[in-house]
């Protein structure tokens, strides 16, 4: 049974539309102008147990609002859900047990108390027994390495040491299923990789499943193997990530590296993105890539050469791009 199933879910909502100067904001106070806004446009999809997919998006694509729709914070204008075999907008006590959403922009802990006390508060909110909350506390808290951090006042800690804190009050209560949103925003290189290890680790050992939003991609490459995108509230995509680039990635980088140093005639083959005295970087169309490379092996002295597929940041994007240029013209 899978643990996420959303038929056609849709959200809108009715936005006041203001006009601009004075006559137009006393013309506001007697005749409202309205329009409607479809923050999710009847999505469908299922995530089965313990898989760990990423929700990608641009900003105001809807991604917050589905997972909020899918935690039961807020309910849907139409469409339908199951979450853990629950209805979510229900909130019943059994659903809330078996799930936990942390969103990088909002904070459950609280500011002027050492961690430890907010730890305790969810012990006793989720009725956890004391052996059970002392085992994960010490896994998690050794996972992320801040042991000695969780008597210290939350507005004393840095950023990524917060949210640390954050995602081990996620896990205290052992859930089912993690709602991760923008869990990295923020942070700094080395914050980031903790935190995917300690998800990675923790998805080893305990098979949580895990539906993630973020807007970097070293977050999805080092998670997630399948991938969701939505544009304007409709979902382009559903798929394994490395789909993406053959769907949506037209073009393939070839770096050369020449024995005699580069040659001038290079942009004749495709666009040079990076050159120097011996080496150089085109990118070409992906159908033209046997063509291309025969013609430069026969022209030039290479010594070395790779095709790569282009950086996921271009590949997402594009398909971004695309889903703009489509919601533009309907």
């Amino acid at each position: 049974m899978p643990i996420i199933e959303a038929k056609g879910l849709t959200k809108t909502y009715r936005v006041f539309q203001k006009k601009d100067g004075l006559l137009g904001a006393l013309k506001g106070l007697y005749r409202r102008e309205y329009k409607t806004v479809r923050a999710v446009d009847e999505v469908s999809f299922t995530i089965e147990p313990g898989e760990m997919v990423a929700f990608l998006g641009p900003n105001g694509a809807g991604k917050t609002t589905t997972l909020k729709m899918l935690s039961g914070l807020i309910y849907p204008t139409s469409g339908s859900a199951r979450v853990l075999d629950f209805t979510p907008w229900d909130r019943q006590d059994a659903f809330r047990r078996q799930f936990a959403l942390v969103m990088g922009q909002k904070n459950q802990l609280w500011w002027d108390l050492p961690a430890s006390d907010s730890f305790e508060l969810h012990r006793e909110i989720y009725s956890l027994p004391a052996a059970q909350f002392n085992a994960t506390l010490n896994e998690l808290t050794e996972l992320l390495g801040v042991q000695k951090l969780t008597k210290q006042a939350v507005r004393e800690l840095s950023l990524g040491e917060r949210m640390k804190m954050e995602l081990i009050a996620a896990l205290l209560h052992q859930p089912r299923l993690l709602l991760l949103d923008e869990p990295t925003i923020g942070l700094d290189v080395v914050a980031q990789v903790a935190i995917q290890k300690c998800l990675k680790e923790y998805h080893a050992r305990r098979g949580v499943t895990i539906l993630l939003t973020s807007h970097y991609m070293r977050d999805v490459e080092a998670l997630c193997s399948r991938v969701l995108v939505i544009t304007h509230g409709k979902l382009l995509y559903d798929g394994e990530l490395s789909g993406l680039t053959e769907r949506f990635g037209d073009e393939k980088i070839v770096k050369l590296e020449f024995a005699e140093g580069t040659p001038d005639d290079l942009a004749r083959f495709g666009e040079v993105t990076r050159t120097d005295e011996f080496t150089a970087d085109l990118k070409v169309e992906r159908v033209k890539i046997a063509e291309i490379l025969g013609a430069i092996l026969d022209r030039h002295a290479v010594a070395d050469l790779s095709v790569q597929d282009p950086p996921l940041e271009q590949v997402i994007a594009r398909v971004f791009q695309e889903g703009k240029d489509a919601h533009d013209a309907a």
